[in-house]
């Protein structure tokens, strides 16, 4: 475990695998942290340098006052990476994660040479839609949110098993004030104009039990990007690779096989 500090925000940052390897770079979803990618993580080929790291607002980073803004989440992205000297890599962003990334091939070549857009757009959602969350959060907090996020996120079956708990647990302790400024951040994303310039490869993976990011909206965004794969994984949600980390590292591995980025 690692700390970045930096003028605005403390990070905290997890790096597995050697210093020298092939850097894949995770950004996580909203109201979730580092652990989102604790199933996948093992599943990948050795070699890789795997560096994860908490949105401002979430898990071990600090949580300066709402709102965010996207910008400001992307340079977050851009520090975490240049003061881990990660550059040439493929950055792995899922819902806000996957704003992020797009933000950032878009801004930063020299840092990623390839994308997977994870369950995320080029846009998400509506600013008066996200506005109305916030309100909400404000009003009565974030648990009593985590039942329609639940929902949103995991396929029925997930949702009625044990497994769900550490996740709905995740929701209920995040800060509100981390979620509440992600949330401007998402709302006054558009990535539209900026994602269908990009020119790099990417994967695009939706889940077709996706409450928050439906699979059509994700496609629309696989089909901006000339030269992207789409993937849909069945059975699955929000955070597929949550649900099932097998499926989701096997697309991740033949990505990183297919466009040479294993060691």
């Amino acid at each position: 475990m690692d700390i970045l500090s930096f003028d605005d925000v403390s990070l905290h940052v997890q790096v597995d695998g050697p210093e020298n390897g092939p850097a894949v770079v995770f950004g996580n979803s909203l109201g979730t942290d580092l652990r989102l990618w604790d199933a996948v993580v093992p599943l990948l080929p050795e070699g890789l340098r795997l560096i994860r790291f908490d949105l401002r607002g979430h898990g071990l980073s600090s949580c300066p006052p709402a709102p965010y803004g996207m910008g400001t989440l992307v340079r977050d992205a851009e520090r975490v990476m240049e003061a881990l000297d990660a550059r040439d890599a493929v950055f792995v962003g899922l819902s806000i994660g996957g704003l992020i990334a797009q933000g950032l091939a878009a801004k930063r070549l020299d840092l990623v040479r390839a994308v997977v857009l994870s369950n995320t757009a080029a846009k998400i959602g509506t600013r008066a839609m996200w506005e109305d969350r916030i309100e909400a959060l404000r009003r009565d907090g974030l648990a009593s949110m985590a039942d329609t996020i639940m929902a949103r996120w995991f396929s029925r079956a997930f949702r009625e098993s044990p497994a769900v708990s550490p996740w709905r647990r995740m929701v209920e302790t995040c800060p509100e004030e981390g979620y509440a400024g992600c949330c401007a951040a998402i709302a006054g994303s558009d990535f539209y104009t900026t994602t269908a310039s990009l020119r790099l490869p990417a994967l695009v993976i939706a889940g077709d039990q996706d409450g928050a990011t439906p699979p059509d909206l994700v496609r629309e965004l696989a089909e901006l990007i000339p030269g992207s794969k789409f993937e849909l994984m069945r059975g699955a949600g929000h955070l597929p690779c949550v649900e099932d980390p097998t499926t989701y590292a096997a697309h991740l591995t033949t990505f990183l096989s297919d466009i040479g980025h294993l060691p």
